[in-house]
């Protein structure tokens, strides 16, 4: 099966890197705007596969939307990163034209893909692809939450000082440093709640890291983050090729789940060969709940800047 990656940055050379290794995909193909810069990476990345033993195939184009013909999965992470100081709401006005454009395009096509929406700010930008191309509701997914809750366990990880394929975590709400919601109370270590190894001091002090989870690597990196974000999205795809089934919080469109209508914002899916086979609505606690209500209403606002490109 066919994986279009458009953006061939370093968050997409990641996910293309990924998902080649693991052979999630047959044929893996780079899209760019700058001359070369997919090709040269698609090469590069080829030329790992006798030392690495996979035989995905990795082409890179540039510009050339009809190289991504017939994929059955197109992940979204062009536009520019987030830099040092700047807000996710700074980069709309830039990253909507790019992505509009980019889905459009995708969807000559691939008019059956589905799609992941890597690209910041997160939420708002899913919001835009699924209102701009009017796809069902199941084939539009947010990356986000896949992220965030592996930064979660990983701080949890590190607090505990045990693996953290052993501990079990996730993050809701919006994909922002304020938005996101690490769910401490639900959180457990080889099925074992993980209050009972960590104090609540301790895991207010992991939810603050993880909330800042990507500004921390920003600053660290003088740009956003491409490993983690890389894996969080070879796992999506991964899901939706093999119908793997897998339960993973993701940023997607609410109509009365939770509460919430008219909003992409990250909860716990199914992904399946459809995409989003199922919102699981769990029960959240009365302080949770407002936790989730706050982080909507903020990703609703930053919604608002979309109304002149959404007419």
């Amino acid at each position: 099966m066919k994986v279009t990656i458009v953006g061939a940055g370093n968050v997409g050379a990641s996910c293309a890197e990924y998902i080649s290794i693991k052979q999630i995909a047959s044929e893996v193909v780079l899209l760019d705007i700058k001359d070369g810069l997919a090709e040269g990476k698609a090469l590069d990345l080829r030329q790992t596969s006798t030392t690495l033993g996979f035989d995905s195939q990795i082409s890179g184009v540039t510009n050339d939307y009809k190289a991504t013909l017939n994929s059955k999965v197109v992940v979204i992470t062009s536009g520019i990163p987030r830099k040092p100081g700047m807000t996710r709401e700074e980069l709309i006005g830039i990253n909507a034209g790019i992505v509009q454009s980019v889905a459009t395009n995708i969807l000559k096509y691939s008019p059956n893909a589905i799609i992941i929406v890597v690209s910041n700010p997160m939420d708002t930008m899913t919001y835009l692809t699924l209102k701009s191309t009017g796809l069902s509701k199941n084939r539009i997914i947010g990356m986000g939450g896949a992220l965030d809750s592996s930064r979660f366990k990983t701080y949890l990880s590190m607090a505990l000082k045990k693996p953290a394929c052993d501990i079990d975590g996730m993050v809701i709400g919006g994909h922002g440093d304020t938005t996101m919601i690490p769910l401490t109370r639900l959180a457990s270590y080889n099925g074992i709640p993980i209050n009972n190894f960590l104090s609540e001091k301790i895991l207010d002090e992991v939810s603050a890291s993880t909330m800042v989870g990507g500004a921390t690597l920003t600053k660290l990196l003088g740009t956003s983050a491409w490993y983690a974000p890389g894996a969080s999205v070879s796992y999506l795809v991964d899901s939706v090729l093999n119908n793997r089934r897998k339960i993973i919080p993701c940023s997607v469109m609410l109509e009365g789940e939770y509460g919430l209508n008219d909003i992409c914002i990250g909860v716990p899916i199914i992904v399946g060969e459809n995409g989003v086979e199922e919102i699981i609505d769990i029960k959240l606690n009365n302080i949770e709940n407002e936790k989730l209500k706050k982080s909507a209403l903020s990703v609703a606002n930053m919604n608002l800047a979309l109304n002149t490109i959404l007419k």
